[in-house]
């Protein structure tokens, strides 16, 4: 198994959004995923469409440099427009999305509504195992239907937690009851964390559940 980051541009967060002293940059990192018997790309950048959105958050994109041919799925941690950018690039590619995530993306006022059409998504709920090692685990928080994926190494777990938190800093703080699963899997071995908008890594070991 292999996971390869992906630069996929930066945008400038205002400072009332964040509640700091100054505007901050922050990284729109995608991942691309192999492992026995496929591979999957891991959100997909900024979507264009949104004048109001670009000079809001001023994005400087950086092309996917992942197509179709590469990958079996498309996996989008929660479908606000700094992670779907791409998805549109893959029309015939499932997209493997929380149920309650896509409802609430279609029922507007939530995304760039034009990156949504011409997507052949897959809605699940809850956990999905989508090969030997490679899972799908709710992580709500950010957004209901916020997702991450785990990646079993055997000797190690990765988890690809896109904006369970927006830092790596920040990770495991405060407690958030998924944590607690995400110990159960990772049963004791050390765990890597990477993030959607931190270049950041987060390592140690997971508590099992309070």
């Amino acid at each position: 198994m292999s996971i390869e980051t992906l630069d996929l541009g930066y945008f400038t967060r205002p400072a009332a959004e964040w509640g700091g002293p100054h505007d901050r940059e922050e990284p729109a990192l995608g991942y691309l995923v192999r492992y026995e018997g496929g591979a999957l790309v891991f959100d997909t950048g900024m979507g264009e469409g949104s004048p109001e959105a670009d000079a809001h958050y001023r994005p400087v994109r950086k092309p996917l440099p992942v197509g179709p041919d590469d990958v079996d799925l498309v996996v989008n941690c929660h479908l606000h427009f700094d992670h779907i950018g791409g998805n549109q690039r893959f029309p015939g590619t499932p997209v493997l999305v929380q149920r309650t995530e896509l409802a609430t993306a279609l029922a507007g006022d939530y995304t760039i509504d034009s990156l949504l059409p011409g997507v052949r998504y897959e809605e699940i709920d809850g956990e999905h195992e989508i090969a030997p090692g490679v899972r799908i685990v709710p992580t709500p928080g950010h957004t209901e239907g916020h997702q991450s994926l785990v990646l079993d190494h055997g000797e190690r777990v990765t988890v690809l937690a896109g904006q369970a938190y927006d830092f790596a800093h920040e990770f495991g703080t405060p407690y958030r009851p998924w944590l607690g699963r995400l110990g159960q899997l990772a049963a004791g071995r050390p765990v890597r964390v990477l993030f959607a908008h931190d270049h950041a890594v987060w390592e140690g070991t997971l508590p099992l559940p309070r």
